[in-house]
């Protein structure tokens, strides 16, 4: 089964052999990775984890078990020493464009121009081909603002939100955000989980690298629980009934994967 390509099969309703057309899922495809800075031990050891098409994940993990460093190695902004990254089939590290356009990384520090944001998204818009300015309106509505300002007068608070709206107006297939809620106040982050859910649609597939759990637990689907070279929990969330409480879920987890050792 390989992007939605016709495969001969086996017709359920005549019995012959006929082209069938196979539904499929792109995704993120992380194959026994290794990753150490230098000479310490590795961020990530033959690590292997799946990433499917059309949900929002939470990527959670203690202090240093390679959760940004994973977001960065997709990206292909790291070079792993063994192992590799697909994307529907590409490596990352040869950053091809035609991959390129399908991704893009919100980092948890970064800084913007001071410039008129119409000037700064007139800049980069011509490198993602399906960045909508009706999509970027709508998250900074989500925001309460506008898109007539110049970006150096604006707080760093300010700057996140509205890079932010940036990430999602450029409407590309993979999103990671490494600690998007940081910095932000209470209301914000009220406001960024309304923005992720205006921008999101069944052909995206978001990445939110965090600790603020209590932050993103209301929009997420899936959630996945790292420790370097194991993946602690793999799990949907959109089954439950309940509201998950995801600071209790991350602890127990951990506090489960300490007594085993």
């Amino acid at each position: 089964m390989l992007n939605g390509h016709i495969l001969l099969g086996v017709c359920p309703y005549c019995f012959t052999l006929c082209g069938v057309l196979l539904s499929y899922n792109t995704m993120i495809t992380i194959k026994n990775l290794t990753l150490a800075y230098g000479k310490k031990s590795p961020v990530l050891q033959d690590f292997s984890l799946d990433f499917q098409q059309g949900k929002i994940y939470g990527l959670l993990g203690k202090n240093g078990t390679g959760k940004s460093t994973l977001l960065y190695l997709i990206m292909g902004l790291l070079h792993a020493q063994k192992g590799e990254v697909l994307v529907d089939g590409m490596s990352g590290k040869d950053r091809n464009p035609e991959l390129m356009r399908e991704m893009f990384l919100l980092p948890e520090e970064y800084d913007l121009p001071a410039v008129h944001l119409s000037a700064y998204v007139s800049a980069i818009a011509p490198f993602y081909p399906k960045f909508s300015m009706e999509l970027m309106e709508k998250c900074l509505a989500c925001f309460e603002m506008s898109s007539d300002v110049n970006l150096g007068a604006l707080s760093m608070g300010q700057k996140k939100k509205v890079y932010m709206c940036i990430a999602l107006a450029a409407n590309t297939p993979y999103l990671f955000m490494d600690e998007p809620t940081n910095g932000l106040d209470i209301l914000s982050k009220s406001q960024f989980r309304k923005a992720i859910v205006t921008a999101m649609s069944p052909e995206k597939t978001i990445i939110v690298s965090t600790h603020q759990v209590h932050d993103v637990e209301r929009v997420l689907d899936h959630v996945v629980i790292i420790d370097r070279n194991r993946v602690l929990l793999n799990q949907s969330l959109v089954e439950n009934e309940e509201p998950v409480d995801l600071e209790k879920l991350f602890v127990d987890t951990l506090t489960h994967n300490s007594l085993q050792q």
